[in-house]
C-alpha cells in the first residue's frame, strides 16, 4: 500500500502531563483506518495535531513523503474535518453552509456550484438544499457536517465520531457513504464509540491508550492474536470478598481483576476450568450472580488491551 501521511515519534505534553508518547504510525491511501481508545486516550490530541489545529512538542509528519512545517497550508487544503461538535449555521439554508465551507478551500464559481450540489446529493440532502439547518433533524445535521467537510474533494477526511447521538438509520446511511468515499478513492480516519461500526467499515485499526499504540492491524489480524483466548466475566455479591491474585493459581488462567462486584478472567479457551473458577470464588464466601463467557471479538481484544470498554 502506498503511503498519504506518516506519523513519526510525536509527542504532546500539557500542564506537565504527557498526553502523546512517540506516536508513530502510518495512513495508507483509499483506505478507512479507524482510531480507537478509550476516554482520555490521546485520540482528540493526535487529531488536533494533524489537523493543524494544535501544535505538538516534537516529531515529524509527512504527506505523500514530504515533511509538513507548522501551520502548512498546501496541506490543510489536501484535508477535510468532519468534528465531534455540530459545525453549522443553525440559520442559514444546508446549500449556504456546504457553499461556505467549502468556499474556504478557494472553490469558486461553476466548481463550487457543482461541489455544494454534489456533496449534498451524495449525503442524500439534495431535496432539501434550501431548507434552513435548524429544521433539520440530528442524523440530518450530522449528514450535512460530513457534506461540509468532504465537498471541496479532500485527499484525507478526518471524521471524529461524525455519528454520536443519531438514529440507526441515519447511522446506516452514514457509513454507506463513508464506504463509498473509500471506494471513490478518498482516505478516512476515523475515530467513534461504537465498536459495531469498526466492525463494519474498518480496513485497520489502532488502539491507542495513555497516548501511546498498543496494537495495529486489520480486524482479523487482531482477533487473530487472541483467537484462544476467551474473556469471563463473573458478578458476585461480594466482591470486596475475593483475593483475586489466587485466580492466577488456576490452569489457563492468564489475566484476572476485579471492579467493584465484577471480576473479568482472561484464560485460555482450549482448557475447560470454569468450574475450578467458579469452585474458587465460592471459596470466598461469596455468590455468583450472573456468568458471561465472551471469545474473541474486537470488543474484548479492546478490553484486554486497555482493561476498559470502548464507551468508558
Amino acid at each position: 500500500m502506498k503511503t498519504l501521511l506518516e506519523v513519526k515519534e510525536l509527542n504532546k505534553t500539557f500542564e506537565c502531563k504527557k498526553v502523546v508518547k512517540n506516536l508513530s504510525f502510518s495512513i495508507y491511501e483509499k483506505e478507512i483506518l479507524c482510531l480507537l481508545g478509550p476516554n482520555g486516550a490521546g485520540k482528540s490530541t493526535t487529531i488536533n495535531i494533524l489537523t493543524g489545529a494544535l501544535s505538538y512538542d516534537s516529531g515529524q509528519l509527512f504527506f505523500h513523503q514530504r515533511k509538513l512545517q507548522a501551520n502548512d497550508r498546501g496541506f490543510k487544503r489536501k484535508i477535510g474535518v468532519v468534528p465531534q461538535d455540530l459545525a453549522l449555521y443553525e440559520e442559514l439554508s444546508a446549500e449556504v453552509n456546504v457553499t461556505f465551507f467549502a468556499s474556504l478551500y478557494g472553490l469558486k464559481g461553476e466548481e463550487l456550484k457543482n461541489k455544494v450540489t454534489e456533496a449534498l446529493a451524495f449525503v442524500g440532502l439534495g431535496d432539501r438544499r434550501k431548507s434552513v439547518v435548524k429544521t433539520f433533524s440530528g442524523g440530518m445535521k450530522r449528514r450535512l457536517n460530513i457534506a461540509c467537510g468532504m465537498a471541496h474533494g479532500p485527499e484525507l477526511l478526518i471524521m471524529d465520531e461524525p455519528t454520536v447521538g443519531i438514529d440507526p438509520q441515519s447511522r446506516l446511511h452514514i457509513l454507506t457513504a463513508i464506504r463509498r468515499l473509500r471506494d471513490q478513492g478518498m482516505t478516512i480516519l476515523y475515530t467513534t464509540h461504537y465498536m459495531e461500526e469498526v466492525e463494519e467499515i474498518s480496513d485497520r485499526i489502532i488502539i491507542i491508550d495513555q497516548g501511546e499504540i498498543l496494537a495495529s492491524g486489520s480486524k482479523e489480524e487482531l482477533k487473530a492474536a487472541v483467537a484462544n483466548e476467551q474473556l469471563i466475566e463473573i458478578e458476585v455479591s461480594e466482591g470486596k470478598l475475593i483475593a483475586v491474585d489466587q485466580l492466577y493459581s488456576l490452569e489457563g488462567v492468564k489475566e484476572a481483576s476485579l471492579s467493584d462486584n465484577k471480576v473479568s478472567i482472561k484464560t485460555l479457551k482450549n482448557i475447560d476450568n470454569l468450574d475450578r473458577i467458579i469452585g474458587k470464588l465460592l471459596s470466598f464466601s461469596i455468590k455468583i450472580k450472573n456468568i458471561s463467557i465472551e471469545s474473541a471479538n474486537l470488543e474484548t481484544v479492546f478490553l484486554q488491551l486497555t482493561g476498559r470498554t470502548l464507551r468508558d
